[in-house]
């Protein structure tokens, strides 16, 4: 008789995690390999224990193991050993790279688990803030070491990638995918974003004019005081449009959004959160403090790349750099458009953008002017018309609030262009700028 109390009560134990979510079924598979002992508080005891020590094991599973692209995690510590024992810095940066782009993309995916506790919005956000955790990290360490055109090309090229490359290839797959039916995006949250775009440029554009025309009132001071009023003035209009976004005008992101929970509730089980909430902020922690250790030999090896593989170091920053730290961007917003979800496409690829440039380019000049650098918002005629006309194109492919995989296509060749142009440019030195004036 005891027996069989004792039977009925492991099994009223062991349907408690069954009815949770289908993750939990999976960890909890484990726990029949221990029977438990005593009674009912101490079953309940020793199945927490044992939940919380498979927990660690399945979160690594998951992030370092489970996606096919962790193959590339080994030529991380691979280039920081050939850093040290060759002097190949060809196959240093070529490693680096390989290393960062599954950090890059793992980084993504550790933010997409932790927007499931935020919220949308939130969660957008932080798609678009850790995305370009990549690209703040290779900037500030370049800037640390002078090197501001190497910031100022790789932050360029972010911006090229995400708006081009990125868009691009999502509209193209998600054309392809829903080719039966017009796939439409919120129009007034693409403008807006298409207006701080616009905005930006200028802020970039009347340092380069001022520069390039001889017009300065001091010689080589006022284009770096100007570069540092425009960015004080562009990070109080990025805070303003968070503001706007979050607090003020919220609705305006909606009404897409409201349509798409209908797709969300239906796909519940496959939008199934993998992390917890503190797994995902710890891998998060975790996985930017290794981008931080290999972006350091990564930028270390960019001349000394550039002269082995005979290959311009404008087309390594504006090209090869920012194809590897928008790795995450570019799988998130290919993936939410074959699922029909152009919204979260439009806020990952074209908000990474607004963020690099009304952000991440401001920020970098505030901290070289703390650093003692002259990091300007001059880049160079070339760059700056390349930006200018990528935009209004991004912006007219925007306006009608539909995509389609011509669209797409068109974007691609676009950025296939821009690449192209880059790699016969060759970047001005100061001396020639000097000369020229």
């Amino acid at each position: 008789m005891g027996s069989t109390e004792e039977k009925t009560e492991l099994e009223s134990d062991e349907e408690i995690p069954f009815t949770t979510s289908q993750a939990t079924r999976k960890t909890h598979s484990f726990d029949f390999e221990i029977s438990p002992i005593g009674p009912h508080t101490s079953q309940a005891t020793s199945w927490f224990l044992k939940k919380m020590r498979t927990a660690p094991l399945r979160s690594v599973y998951i992030l370092l193991i489970k996606a096919k692209i962790n193959m590339l995690l080994p030529f991380g510590p691979l280039a920081i050993l050939l850093h040290y024992l060759t002097g190949k810095h060809g196959w240093v940066f070529f490693f680096s790279l390989l290393g960062i782009t599954p950090l890059a993309e793992r980084l993504g995916f550790a933010t997409e688990q932790l927007a499931f506790y935020t919220g949308a919005t939130v969660g957008g956000l932080l798609n678009a803030t850790f995305g370009n955790a990549t690209e703040m990290i290779i900037s500030i360490y370049a800037l640390k070491h002078g090197m501001v055109r190497v910031v100022q090309q790789s932050l360029l090229g972010s911006i090229l990638s995400n708006m081009l490359l990125v868009l691009g290839c999502a509209f193209f797959a998600g054309g392809i995918k829903n080719h039966t039916k017009v796939q439409e995006f919120n129009k007034a949250a693409a403008l807006v974003n298409s207006g701080l775009l616009l905005m930006a440029v200028m802020g970039l554009m009347f340092p380069a004019v001022l520069h390039f025309t001889h017009t300065e009132v001091h010689f080589g001071k006022s284009e770096l005081a100007l570069s540092r009023f425009s960015g004080c003035i562009m990070l109080v209009a990025y805070a303003s449009y968070l503001f706007f976004q979050l607090k003020s005008q919220p609705n305006l992101y909606s009404p897409i959004d409201e349509e798409g929970e209908k797709i969300e509730e239906d796909s519940d089980e496959e939008d199934a959160p993998e992390l917890t909430q503190r797994e995902a902020i710890c891998w998060l922690a975790i996985l930017t403090l290794w981008v931080s250790l290999l972006s350091g030999y990564l930028v270390d090896a960019i001349q000394g790349a550039s002269d082995s593989l005979n290959m311009p170091v404008a087309f390594i920053s504006v090209i090869l750099l920012p194809i590897v730290g928008n790795a995450a961007e570019h799988a998130s917003a290919i993936m939410f458009a074959i699922k029909n979800k152009l919204d979260i496409t439009i806020g990952v690829a074209i908000g990474s953008s607004t963020q690099i440039a009304m952000f991440v380019i401001p920020f970098c000049v505030v901290v070289g002017w703390f650093m003692g650098q002259p990091m300007d918002l001059n880049f160079q005629l070339f760059e700056t018309a390349t930006l200018f006309i990528a935009v209004l194109v991004v912006a007219f492919m925007l306006q009608e609030g539909t995509s389609n995989y011509f669209k797409g296509l068109m974007l691609i060749l676009c950025y296939l262009i821009v690449a192209a142009s880059f790699f016969v440019h060759v970047d001005p030195s100061k001396d020639d700028d000097d000369d020229d004036g």
